[in-house]
């Protein structure tokens, strides 16, 4: 999505090297993905779906899959794998069109992306899974949400949107300038041809993402707000998704809760959570990896908030942490 926006806007994206993993290949390099448990093939309709896991899906903790965004892959989501894979299993996915799947007939859609996220987790008997989304995929994960909910349990939403609207208006049109050249030396462009059975397929690859993105993405608020699982949303403050949908969705999630804001603490695990990274681009998010883990682990793990000393008498505070457990970093 705002990948190839980018790309396009400055016209040269190998200046984008220091601003995220899928264009920067040193720092792939420097921290090669961590080898996979198992990798295969799901069958869905119309296409079979690159997956790979780190660690056992037969733990106790429900595995948390990764989506990517639109033109990466599995392997350019390492880093946030990487982080995650300390605490809980991990499934991460090529998207429909994307890595190792390669060219298959037919658009790219919302509905298919979501579709083929549960298809997935159908394949691999897991009942219910958190899910993390990075711009497409977040989109993606939102949907899955809203299409198949007894197979989403947490959401962690990082810039993405529920509207297209969501996106600034100036990012939008940027949008409609990228063209198979955009790419042209980049690590994106590389990647997939390395990766693809059809490496010729890019520029296709190109059409079809920016037609999913002028698609009328517009999901229902109704829909967003009946959504089970509990959400955390993640985005820069220098992102290309509005500051103001970012917050409309984390209400719309159940978070801004006056009667907490009044209290002056949290007593109990929040239905909905939002970090706004500092300095921190729509690419440059990828290079927080470490950072969304640590916020993000409390959340998967429904940690209740802690409570500083010195602030309430000293059994109530024992009493409204009595969840409150220090999560720590171990295999799954």
């Amino acid at each position: 999505m705002l990948i190839a926006a980018a790309m396009a806007a400055t016209g040269c994206a190998t200046r984008l090297g220091d601003h995220g993993h899928a264009a920067a290949p040193a720092a792939r390099e420097a921290a090669p993905a961590p080898a996979p448990t198992r990798t295969g093939y799901a069958d869905v309709p119309g296409a079979r779906i690159y997956y790979q896991i780190h660690g056992d899906l037969n733990a106790r903790k429900a595995p948390l899959l990764i989506l990517h965004g639109s033109y990466m892959s599995a392997d350019a989501m390492a880093p946030l794998i990487r982080s995650f894979a300390t605490t809980r299993t991990v499934i991460a996915t090529d998207a429909r069109g994307h890595g190792r799947n390669g060219d298959v007939p037919g658009p790219l859609t919302y509905e298919l992306l979501a579709d083929d996220a549960a298809g997935v987790l159908k394949t691999l008997n897991v009942a219910k899974a958190d899910v993390l989304g990075y711009s497409m995929g977040a989109n993606t994960a939102l949907l899955t949400a809203i299409r198949h909910p007894d197979r989403v349990g947490k959401l962690i939403v990082l810039s993405g949107t529920y509207r297209r609207d969501g996106w600034y208006p100036e990012v939008l049109k940027a949008f409609e300038s990228v063209t198979p050249q955009s790419f042209a030396g980049t690590p994106l462009e590389a990647e997939y041809r390395r990766l693809s059975p059809t490496p010729n397929a890019f520029p296709t690859l190109v059409g079809k993402n920016k037609a999913l993105d002028a698609l009328p993405q517009a999901w229902p608020e109704q829909a967003i707000r009946v959504i089970a699982g509990k959400t955390m949303i993640v985005i820069g403050d220098a992102d290309g998704v509005e500051l103001e949908h970012a917050v409309k969705l984390f209400k719309l999630r159940g978070g801004g809760d006056v009667e907490v804001a009044v209290k002056g603490f949290i007593d109990k695990p929040p239905r909905a959570r939002l970090a706004i990274l500092p300095a921190t681009s729509h690419i440059g998010i990828m290079a927080q990896a470490n950072l969304i883990a640590d916020l993000a682990t409390p959340f998967l793990d429904d940690v209740t908030p802690p409570i500083p000393p010195g602030f309430l008498p000293e059994g109530n505070a024992q009493a409204t942490q009595g969840t409150t457990s220090k999560p720590t970093r171990k295999e799954p």
